[in-house]
């Protein structure tokens, strides 16, 4: 007998980090409730990637919130995806933009929503936003919940 989880390979695994982004691989699985619209979070407190120009680390708060159609993203590749990019350089924006597109093109939700809280570069914090369009009608998405960044005070 086989299920729809006989295809992973990461789960249960080491999570060996891939080279590079585009060298990891996003595992799906079945969404258990296609014909209910409900939100799953997934936040990333610490994610890194490394400035493109400078070498230098960058860091950011990660919430990407998305209504599921019939497939989920399987947390495990996610975050060995997520870790992928410590080595990898590129801007706040490409990071930010290149996550999404990989979710979207791995599962095809109903409707995604990335928030980069990236940390202060050169003294100047740079959040990135984007959405696919409008949820799905009725269903909660929380705020959040991510503090604009205030410095010391």
């Amino acid at each position: 007998m086989t299920n729809d989880f006989d295809d992973l390979t990461q789960l249960g695994g080491s999570g060996a980090i891939p080279e590079s982004p585009e060298a990891a691989v996003l595992e799906t699985v079945a969404n258990p409730h296609p014909d209910r619209d409900y939100l799953v979070r997934f936040t990333a407190p610490e994610f890194t990637s490394l400035c493109p120009v400078t070498g230098q680390p960058d860091f950011a708060h990660l919430v990407i919130d998305y209504a599921p159609d019939g497939r989920l993203v399987e947390s495990k590749s996610l975050k060995v995806y997520l870790t992928s990019f410590r080595n990898h350089g590129a801007f706040h924006e490409g990071c930010t933009l290149d996550i999404a597109k990989k979710i979207e093109a791995a599962i095809v939700p109903k409707w995604l929503r990335i928030g980069g809280y990236w940390y202060p570069r050169g003294g100047m914090p740079i959040d990135v936003f984007w959405q696919s369009g409008t949820p799905p009608e009725g269903m909660w998405v929380p705020e959040p919940g991510v503090q604009p960044y205030r410095g010391r005070g």
